[in-house]
């Protein structure tokens, strides 16, 4: 994991990070992860590379990756925000790399809300 130590350090994460969700930018899926300062100091930057690569594993691609910055609920980062196709907003925190896998396999992929990480949902 890349340190962090000034301003020129955050925005090449967020550069890698737009890079490598720019060729996940279509699909019936949306994953939305927190990318604010407090959302990669908390991990967000790893457990978005984990979805990723589950996803890429499992061969899934219409799943969408998305960033946001921060929505003021910094000390449930890391976030992620999952929305399937004709489905509310499920917002999940704080996330573990451990779970990144989870979110794929229970909740991406057989739609099942991951109740012990949940924060909320938008019905």
């Amino acid at each position: 994991m890349a340190k962090i130590t000034n301003l020129a350090d955050l925005r090449k994460i967020k550069e890698t990070a737009s890079d490598q969700t720019s060729a996940r930018s279509e699909g019936r899926t949306r994953v939305i992860v927190g990318l604010g300062t407090c959302g990669i100091a908390a991990g967000a930057r790893n457990v978005m590379q984990t979805i990723m690569e589950e996803l890429q594993k499992r061969g899934i691609k219409d799943v969408s990756i998305e960033t946001t910055g921060c929505i003021g609920m910094c000390q449930k980062e890391p976030l992620v925000d999952i929305i399937r196709e004709g489905q509310p907003r499920i917002t999940y925190g704080p996330v573990k790399v451990e779970d990144a896998a989870r979110l794929v396999s229970s909740h991406i992929v057989n739609g099942n809300i991951l109740e012990d990480i949940l924060v909320g949902r938008a019905d």
